[in-house]
């Protein structure tokens, strides 16, 4: 059997997915999570075969939370997500994800990744691979992303500089430089800008 964690915040696709892949003569699912958080603790205490995460949760995101498992979990990630941006593909593969699917696929075909993951292949929907080889990549350094994100719910530069480690200056810096590569006049733009883009 292929234990399941799924972890999804909209309760309706989370329950119905779960109630499908049950259906699966050799899936079990292990756990049901409403979010990224409640997913790393459930995934460190059983340790599933295979998380099946959504991109877009509240706090911790799916991609965060396969990049926390990475450090400390023997699990795979595949990760699901309403907006496939090429962007996110590039976010989810540094962070460890070995699947990567759109929602709108069928249950059987999810059934089919989880699958493939856990036999140890990579799986990335080929009509987001394809929009990835031609999506412009971000200017930014990894650094100025970190900082993007690190301020993504409007924290201010001294919480930001706290949770990076770096000194309120290097911050309000960081900040300058991507506003001017982005051609933007304020950090909340260029938030909304770099999830757009599938950035951060």
């Amino acid at each position: 059997m292929i234990r399941v964690l799924i972890a999804d915040d909209e309760e309706m696709i989370r329950t119905a997915l779960a109630a499908l892949l049950r259906l699966e003569p050799d899936i079990e699912i292990v756990a049901e999570c409403a979010d990224g958080e409640q997913a790393v603790a459930e995934a460190t205490r059983l340790t599933p075969d295979v998380c099946l995460f959504d991109v877009e949760m509240p706090g911790l995101d799916g991609i965060d939370a396969a990049e926390r498992l990475r450090r400390t979990v023997p699990t795979r990630v595949v990760a699901v997500t309403r907006h496939a941006r090429p962007g996110v593909l590039r976010r989810a593969l540094a962070a460890g994800v070995q699947g990567f699917m759109p929602k709108s696929r069928r249950a059987q075909d999810v059934a089919e990744v989880i699958r493939r993951v856990a036999a140890g292949q990579r799986y990335v929907d080929p009509e987001i691979a394809a929009d990835a080889l031609s999506d412009e990549r971000s200017p930014l350094t990894d650094r100025e992303l970190a900082v993007l994100r690190a301020g993504a719910h409007g924290e201010t530069t001294v919480r930001i500089a706290a949770s990076l480690h770096l000194s309120p200056g290097t911050v309000r810096n960081h900040v300058s430089s991507i506003l001017g590569k982005l051609h933007l006049d304020t950090r909340q733009q260029a938030v909304l800008e770099a999830r757009r883009r599938g950035w951060i």
